[in-house]
This record gives structure tokens, C-alpha cells and sequence, in this order.
């Protein structure tokens, strides 16, 4: 067999076609349409209003997570400030405390000078390191409890998002 094209012999077939296709689309249509104009308009209407609610219920979920958050990061940043008061206070007295043993100590003993000013260095800067330890170790302790319910908040969101959606 060979491979020859047929041609159209002339332009009524081309109409024909075109015109059945038009009246088969057109009953399709009539037959498939699933409701007047009025109520489809009322019908998307309705399925807008719901996409506003639950946007709303969303962004009111984001809005809440969000100021408890804010809440849970002031406390925490209140509660590390107090604790780097403190720190400092202890530190303070400490150096105030070595501070009069020195004096004392020059007046009981010229000789004796060397070694309680630094037996008194070392006590400062032990209390200093240890402070120092004590503040970063509760800052990481904070922030990754801040993190972490970062994280969980936006998991709550993503759940809350496509439980809704």
C-alpha cells in the first residue's frame, strides 16, 4: 500500500464537519450544565465567602500562635535578664567581698600581699567564668525552647492550614 493523503474534494465536507461538531458541543453543553446562571453565581458566592472565613480562621490561628510566642519570648527574655542581674550582683559582692580581705589582709601582713591578692584574682575569675557559663547555658536552654515552640507553632499552622483546606 502506499502512502497517499486524501484530499478534500472540496469545501462543503470541511463545513459539514464543522457545522456537526458545533451541534454535538452544543447538546453536550445543554446536557452537562449543572445549573442556571443565578445559581451558580449564588453557588460561587457562597464557596468565596467560605474561602474568606477559613482564610480569616487562619490568619486569626497565625495571629494567636504569633502573640503567644511573643508572650513566651518577653517572659523568657525577662527571666534571663534577672538572671544576669543577679549574676552581676553576685559577682559585684564578690569583688567587693575580696576587695576588704585584701585591705584587711595589707594591714595584718605586709608580706602576705602576693598571695591574697591573687588567691582573691582567682576567686573573681572563677566566679566570673562560672557566671559567665551559668548566663550562656540558660540563653541556649531559652532559645531552643523558643525555637522549638517556633517549630511547633508553625506545624500547628501547616496542620491547621490543610486540615482546613
Amino acid at each position: 500500500m502506499s502512502n497517499v493523503e486524501h484530499e478534500v474534494e472540496n469545501g462543503s465536507s470541511l463545513l459539514k464537519g464543522i457545522f456537526i461538531g458545533s451541534l454535538i458541543g452544543a447538546a453536550a453543553a445543554l446536557l452537562f450544565a449543572p445549573k442556571p446562571g443565578r445559581e451558580m453565581r449564588s453557588d460561587l458566592s457562597d464557596k468565596l465567602s467560605q474561602a474568606t472565613d477559613k482564610t480569616k480562621e487562619v490568619a486569626g490561628a497565625v495571629t494567636d500562635k504569633t502573640k503567644a510566642i511573643a508572650t513566651t519570648v518577653g517572659e523568657k527574655a525577662t527571666d534571663l535578664a534577672s538572671t544576669v542581674s543577679d549574676k552581676a550582683s553576685d559577682i559585684y559582692t564578690t569583688v567587693s567581698d575580696s576587695k576588704q580581705q585584701i585591705a584587711a589582709t595589707l594591714q595584718e601582713a605586709g608580706s602576705k600581699i602576693g598571695d591574697t591578692v591573687s588567691e582573691a584574682s582567682s576567686n573573681v575569675s572563677s566566679d566570673v567564668k562560672d557566671a559567665s557559663k551559668d548566663v550562656a547555658d540558660e540563653a541556649k536552654a531559652s532559645s531552643k525552647e523558643v525555637a522549638n515552640q517556633a517549630k511547633d507553632a508553625k506545624e500547628d499552622v501547616k496542620s491547621s492550614y490543610k486540615s482546613n483546606y
